[in-house]
């Protein structure tokens, strides 16, 4: 093993752990547990919906968490579920959702713009180029275990 690359890998780790906690204490800042928060943020982004599909896919937490935070989010009537085609649904904030969420989860993706303010557009492209090429080749790795 090379000893270099595993500490860079260590630190990657550190770093991507350190992120989660982040958003952890921000959700815990704004009020918030973090299935809500990434609902209510995926929401936020989404323009006020989405399809219940990509919660699923971005949210990173299981179907059986995000089904279990959108019940209660429904029950305080944060956000309504609705058919859209086939047996797809679509998640919608309500006007009290779209209160909470400027209330709550557009401060984080003002921390997250704010963070962002310092770096030049040139940086911006390189992160995501490089995040992007890591999780491509890590999939891969991942997909041949």
């Amino acid at each position: 093993m090379n000893t270099k690359k595993f500490e860079k890998l260590q630190r990657i780790n550190w770093l991507t752990s350190e992120m989660d906690g982040l958003y952890h204490l921000a959700s815990l800042k704004i009020g918030l547990n973090d299935s809500a928060s990434r609902i209510l943020y995926a929401l936020y982004t989404g323009g006020g919906s989405c399809l219940l599909s990509e919660i699923y896919k971005d949210s990173g937490i299981s179907k059986q968490t995000v089904n279990s935070a959108l019940r209660k989010l429904e029950e305080e009537d944060v956000v309504r579920l609705a058919q859209h085609h086939g047996k797809a649904k679509i998640v919608f904030l309500t006007e009290k959702g779209k209160e909470k969420a400027n209330d709550t989860v557009s401060k984080i993706v003002e921390a997250e713009i704010g963070a962002f303010e310092s770096w030049s557009e040139e940086e911006i492209d390189t992160y995501i180029g490089l995040t992007n090429k890591y999780v491509e080749t890590f999939r891969e790795q991942v997909n041949k275990l």
